[in-house]
């Protein structure tokens, strides 16, 4: 009764997670008026390492790795796929750079099989062509206002995120610890941000500023310990799905603080790139981690 009850609150942990990380974005695009788009990827990505590294030291995990090369791929995809999205966030619509960030999944799965040497099927390829059908319409208008580098960027941190997803897939085969993947991650992402800015202006930090700062790097790691409690709890398939909710909280976001309203071709580019990848994740095949030795 009681496992049935915490499976139950999977969904509800999940959702929360989605609204943290809508809350997330939306703190990126307030930090743009007071830092650049990679300084708040450093402020963001400090405060994480900080956070995870307090977590193993708790846990006494060891902070050694034999899978560095492994580790490496996923930070270097994931740090550049970070910097990506939050650049996209910053001067494209919200809903728009949330949703081609979240066409990971739709990369992911291509990505699997292609890796996995799995064979596509016709209702999985479907839902593959759905989802790209569903970039074409929402990228439309975008390309219609001169927004075609920033909308290709976010796309391409859709796919460096999916490289990202799947570094993790293999590392947690190998049997590899969920907090050295992100202790290695938010680790490449600070040192990384952190040598741009010593060669580009940096701005100061000011009251407001540091409240946007604290209050991205807070939003940003609860998102992250929610979603990886809902995964603990709830039933894969369902969260993997509702994890999508960032969108539709970062749609309303955008249109309630800055009336960002996209065209009817949008918002359909948007529920196919949703289908798609909820349909991705229950039509692509499951390969089960390694036990550890």
């Amino acid at each position: 009764m009681r496992e049935t009850v915490v499976a139950r609150m999977g969904p509800l942990w999940m959702l929360m997670a989605g609204l943290l990380f809508g809350c997330m974005s939306v703190l990126v695009k307030l930090g743009a008026a007071h830092f650049s788009h990679v300084e708040l990827v450093f402020y963001r990505s400090v405060f994480g390492l900080l956070i995870v590294y307090g977590i193993m030291r708790q846990q006494q995990v060891n902070i050694a790795t034999p899978h560095w090369r492994a580790h490496l791929w996923r930070s270097a995809s994931g740090s550049i796929a970070l910097a990506l999205f939050f650049y996209c966030i910053t001067v494209l619509p919200l809903a728009t750079a949330v949703t081609l960030n979240y066409t990971a999944p739709l990369f992911l799965t291509i990505l699997t099989m292609l890796v996995f040497k799995d064979k596509f099927n016709l209702p999985l390829t479907g839902a593959i062509m759905l989802g790209f059908c569903g970039v074409v319409l929402l990228l439309h208008p975008s390309f219609q206002h001169a927004q075609w580098l920033p909308s290709l960027l976010g796309l391409i941190s859709g796919f460096l995120a999916g490289v990202a997803y799947l570094n993790v897939k293999q590392l947690g085969m190998m049997g590899e610890l969920t907090t050295r993947v992100v202790f290695y991650f938010s680790l490449a992402a600070s040192v990384g941000s952190g040598v741009w800015m010593l060669f580009n202006p940096v701005h100061a930090i000011t009251a407001q500023g540091f409240v946007i700062l604290f209050a991205l790097g807070g939003t940003a790691t609860l998102a992250q310990l929610a979603m990886t409690h809902a995964y603990r709890v709830g039933k894969t398939l369902v969260v993997s799905s509702l994890a999508y909710s960032t969108i539709v909280f970062a749609s309303l976001f955008g249109m309630l603080l800055w009336h960002e309203i996209l065209p009817l071709s949008g918002w359909l580019g948007v529920v196919f790139i949703v289908a798609s990848g909820v349909l991705s994740l229950h039509l692509s095949p499951k390969h089960q981690p390694l036990e550890k030795i």
